[in-house]
């Protein structure tokens, strides 16, 4: 992935702010620098409400070109002719949910079972990362595909 002074917020930024440019510049746009920067133009009076709705514009596409990758490793995998690729996010998908059922009926039936919280914390990361990624991010697949046509 390019760094943020790579990418067309970085041009913008160096045009419109080289001070928050030179702060965030080398880091990854998807490392946390975007929300950095834009907490910083909110925060800065010096840029206009079109300043402000220019970078909107920009997270957008760049958020969308991010979309798009992903979509075309998904189609990449379905493509393939290696059965593992096409099968493993559903795979991962089936087996998590199961685990969590399984989890949840044990928790249910043996009062004395506590799993520890670094365990359910990282469940639930796992779960929204592959569930958000499954079920939302096909979706934007979907709509993104009938866009385009």
């Amino acid at each position: 992935m390019k760094k943020l002074k790579d990418t067309k917020i970085g041009k913008w930024l160096k045009d419109k702010s080289p001070g928050i440019l030179e702060t965030v510049g080398d880091m990854l746009p998807d490392q946390g620098a975007l929300g950095i920067v834009k907490r910083l133009i909110d925060a800065d009076p010096s840029f206009t409400a079109q300043d402000k709705l220019e970078f909107a514009r920009l997270e957008a596409e760049l958020a969308m070109n991010a979309q798009d990758n992903v979509t075309k490793r998904w189609e990449a995998d379905m493509n393939s002719d290696v059965k593992l690729a096409k099968f493993i996010r559903p795979a991962i998908l089936i087996a998590l949910t199961v685990f969590f059922m399984v989890v949840m009926v044990w928790d249910g039936l043996d009062p004395e079972f506590e799993p520890r919280e670094s365990y359910i914390t990282l469940l639930e990361i796992v779960l929204l990362t592959v569930f958000g990624a499954y079920f939302a991010g096909r979706t934007i697949e979907k709509t993104n595909f009938i866009r385009k046509r």
